[in-house]
């Protein structure tokens, strides 16, 4: 049951996809109070970002899980350090960011395996060829490709590249091998390439992102 708000006049209630946001007018500040009706609510979500142009989004997706209410948890590949740094998703996580299959912590457990047990969902986003290929070959090479395998929550893949990286046979066997083990795909869409092609290979907006990881949740 939802309670009603103290002060009407301080707040606006606004309802966005399905979830009810209270945004604070108070002051004014402007802060997102509401969002606990979201799947990804109360859920640990492993973010893995690879190197791609589309790194820097993850910022963004990281800001946006976090408002509904998840836990993320970065882990990036090198390529993707070349994008964006560590720091700032570990400033808008919260969360250390994980890299370095060989520096793992002070635990007994390997940090792959340990964060692999906790996940909800493993979130690749922006997906790039190489990772996919490791992804269905099995190559436990980095932090993400070893979490992978572990991992035996829902995987979530949103790919960003050349378009024909994307339509190239490989690439397009990669994937269809990991649809067929129940692996999700969101995107790539059409549109202008950091490469200066115009055509398929952009990461899929954030919001639809969210929305198709909310999706998944739900089912779960």
């Amino acid at each position: 049951m939802q309670r009603p708000l103290r002060n009407p006049k301080s707040f606006k209630e606004v309802v966005l996809d399905g979830i009810r946001l209270v945004r604070l007018r108070a002051g004014g500040a402007m802060d997102w109070l509401g969002a606990m009706n979201s799947p990804v609510s109360g859920k640990k979500i492993v973010l893995g970002i690879t190197g791609s142009i589309a790194a820097y989004k993850a910022a963004d997706l990281t800001s946006q899980l976090r408002k509904r209410g998840a836990e993320v948890y970065p882990v990036m590949t090198a390529g993707a350090q070349k994008f964006i740094t560590p720091l700032t998703l570990q400033t808008l996580a919260r969360q250390p960011v994980a890299a370095d299959l060989w520096d793992e912590g002070n635990g007994w457990q390997p940090g792959h395996i340990e964060l692999a047990d906790k996940a909800d969902l493993l979130l690749v986003a922006p997906a790039t060829a190489d990772i996919i290929a490791q992804f269905a070959h099995g190559l436990a090479s980095d932090f993400l490709g070893s979490m992978y395998l572990v991992c035996r929550a829902p995987v979530l893949i949103a790919p960003a590249m050349n378009g024909k990286m994307w339509s190239h046979p490989a690439t397009v066997a990669n994937v269809e091998t990991l649809k067929t083990r129940g692996t999700h795909f969101i995107g790539p869409e059409e549109g202008m390439l950091a490469c200066g092609y115009e055509g398929i290979g952009r990461l899929w907006p954030v919001e639809g992102i969210i929305e198709r990881a909310e999706a998944i949740l739900r089912k779960s």
